[in-house]
């Protein structure tokens, strides 16, 4: 696990200057802080910060093949790189590390673009190609791990963190209104658009090739779904359910197992629910009594499920870890949290996630299993029922009884929980008949998450509205969307939006990187995916209940309790964590009429409305409290990036630097 950073010059340009690279790695030292390697020729430098968990010995970057014709940065990991290897080897290509990195590279030059396609794994890479004068860089399927790029006066400049990009000289900050807008309605950008104008997201699943002839982006792997959503319940056998759990039994042992893969020790994530528990479990098996699993416990009950987590430590019988999570503490660390997320996040719930790491690293390890994706690939999420039961609503919208169903859903939610069949319908009738639209599921999220915009300064609203927003929710899908049943349909927004840019970036990569803590997902392996992504709709979600072919699965790993324990999201306390005396006097100076003003981004008398309306300790509803999240994240942003971006101290000579120049020769 790494973090990448590098330029790539056009024809004619002056030849980048190799010190750049000491100051654009600087930024992103916490993704790698064992070694640093940098690559330069007439017109491009690579640079990798390295965490050291593949090869410890002899894996250090930047690697090249043989005759140094190819050279490559990389973060993430090639899970499947023991086959790819003996496979290379059988082909006559030499190794001279054990490093899944220089099986990348080999693939590379017996495949071309098309390695990508035998890669299991989560990865960002780029690859100087001497022998035709290009640069290739690729991300993983999913999205896992992070790449940027811009081009400057005719430069590429990329890197793993958007930070890296603001170190080269010249480049600045500057927030993207319509990035902005997209922010507070979808909870994320929409790729390849980030935060910052000019600055680009490398999709996933997409590569990037430049040479003389020019640029370009493509698409190399698809989230596929069954037309119409599969056959439905009443034509699939007993029988046929049970073969389908065997074999997504099979594929998760064998993820998990791919996914111990290490020269270090790794660790669990246990949430106490299914997805997190079920993973610990099969890692048990393969790892023994020495598995070291790690929660977080939160102060406020209504976000607590410590009682849970013990539980299925002891079950299981692995050296648990805990830390604890108060209103205060998630304050403290949101200014450290928005620093690595480089954006604005509507939730706090990457906050705790960041403590969580804290502790991993304080623990001496370096790598987590974790239970992200099965949400996404298997229907796990209220939105999906809340979606069905719309449609089974749709039906008869004059009815009383059937919106009643949607109490049954976040029972967090005042307003849901209390099951007034007014207040119901009045919550979630819009756009209850236009059952064909492709993004009927999360209407009402994106009506209530737009809300929140109503905080923008009039400049900020007209920016976003000259540049198209809001713009139509079709921009977010395929062309053959309309082939999928209406769960698939949702579950693509899930796995294609919410997943990469929120789920794995701001709650995932980001908050664990800060520690030097790699996260793998063997709910994201691309054989799992592809498998779960293959079975009927029925399958996932049988009635109401959700994840149904896992929980069979589980039935040989957990106790019923856990098995059959309701889905319960991950969040955590928003306004009551800003309120705290110890951080009011941070927020208050932050949220000022002035430095309010100063950003434009805000209105200062609706901010300050909020934020009364926190302080004095009345109810704040949900939207209003995404609100709150919101600006304060934003205006830290704004602060950090734009106002007073710094760069750290660059790499020196106490650093362990690898430098390699190309003369044709080793470095």
């Amino acid at each position: 696990m790494c973090g990448i950073a590098g330029v790539f010059a056009a024809s004619g340009q002056p030849a980048p200057d190799p010190l750049v690279a000491r100051r654009m790695l600087s930024t992103i030292r916490h993704r790698g802080p064992d070694q640093f390697g940098i690559y330069h020729d007439e017109r491009t430098v690579l640079g990798n910060a390295r965490l050291s968990i593949i090869d410890l010995e002899s894996g250090q970057q930047p690697l090249s093949n043989e005759d140094n014709t190819l050279w490559i940065v990389f973060n993430g990991e090639i899970f499947n790189y023991v086959e790819l290897r003996r496979d290379l080897i059988h082909r006559g290509h030499t190794f001279s590390t054990r490093s899944d990195t220089e099986v990348i590279l080999h693939l590379y030059e017996e495949f071309g673009q098309d390695c990508l396609s035998r890669l299991n794994g989560q990865f960002a890479f780029a690859i100087r190609d001497l022998r035709n004068g290009s640069l290739f860089m690729a991300r993983d399927r999913l999205g896992v791990r992070p790449l940027f790029y811009t081009v400057h006066h005719g430069t590429l400049v990329f890197g793993s963190e958007v930070k890296a990009i603001f170190a080269f000289p010249g480049i600045t900050a500057e927030l993207d209104a319509a990035a902005l807008y997209d922010i507070f309605t979808y909870w994320s950008t929409i790729t390849p658009d980030s935060l910052f104008k000019g600055i680009k997201e490398l999709p996933p699943a997409h590569f990037l090739h430049v040479s003389d002839a020019g640029m370009r982006t493509q698409r190399y792997w698809s989230l596929s779904y069954p037309e119409g959503g599969g056959p439905p319940r009443r034509d699939i056998s007993e029988r046929q359910m049970q073969d389908w759990a065997a074999e997504l039994e099979s594929l998760l042992v064998n993820a998990t197992r791919l996914r111990l893969r290490s020269d270090v020790p790794v660790g669990a994530y246990l949430s106490g629910g299914l997805d997190s528990s079920l993973v610990a479990a099969m890692a048990r098996r393969e790892v023994g009594e020495n598995l070291n699993t790690f929660s977080i416990s939160f102060s406020d009950p209504q976000f607590d499920e410590s009682s849970h987590q013990m539980r299925m430590a002891g079950a299981l019988g692995t050296r648990h870890h805990v830390t604890h999570a108060t209103h205060a503490s998630i304050g403290e660390v949101f200014p450290d949290v928005v620093w690595h997320t480089e954006t604005p996040i509507l939730r706090t719930s990457p906050a705790p996630m960041f403590i969580l790491s804290s502790l991993v690293k304080e623990n001496g390890m370096k790598v987590v299993l974790t239970g992200e994706g099965a949400d996404e690939f298997l229907a796990g999420y209220d939105i999906f029922k809340e979606a069905k039961i719309r449609r089974f609503w749709a039906r008869h919208p004059e009815s009383k009884t059937r919106p009643r169903l949607l109490s049954r859903l976040y029972s967090d939610i005042p307003v849901i929980a209390q099951g007034d069949s007014v207040l119901l319908s009045m919550f979630f009738a819009g756009h209850l008949a236009n059952t064909a639209e492709p993004g009927y599921s999360h209407v009402i999220r994106w009506r209530n998450s737009r809300r929140t915009t109503r905080f923008f300064s009039s400049a900020m609203t007209e920016a976003a509205h000259q540049a198209g927003r809001p713009a139509a929710a079709g921009r977010l899908f395929p062309a053959d969307v309309q082939k999928w049943g209406a769960l698939s349909r949702a579950q693509y927004i899930e796995s294609s939006i919410f997943l990469p840019s929120y789920l794995l970036s701001s709650q995932g990569d980001r908050v664990a990187m800060a520690h030097s803590v790699e996260g793998r997902y063997p709910y994201l392996d691309v054989n799992v995916v592809e498998f779960c992504n293959a079975l009927p709709e029925c399958a996932k979600l049988r009635g109401l209940t959700e994840k149904h072919i896992l929980r069979r699965v589980a039935e040989r790993y957990l106790p019923d309790e856990v098995r059959l324990r309701p889905k319960r999201p991950y969040r955590a306390p928003i306004h009551k964590s800003f309120v705290d005396p110890k951080n009011l006097e941070w927020v208050a100076e932050l949220l000022s009429p002035g430095q309010l003003k100063r950003s434009g981004i805000f209105c200062p008398e609706s901010v300050q409305k909020l934020l009364n309306n926190a302080v004095s300790g009345d109810a704040i509803g949900e939207t209003d409290d995404m609100a709150i999240a919101g600006i304060i994240s934003t205006q830290l942003v704004h602060r950090q990036f734009v106002d007073s971006f710094r760069v750290p101290d660059p790499l020196g000579d106490k650093d362990d630097i690898r430098i390699c120049r190309n003369e044709l020769s080793p470095c």
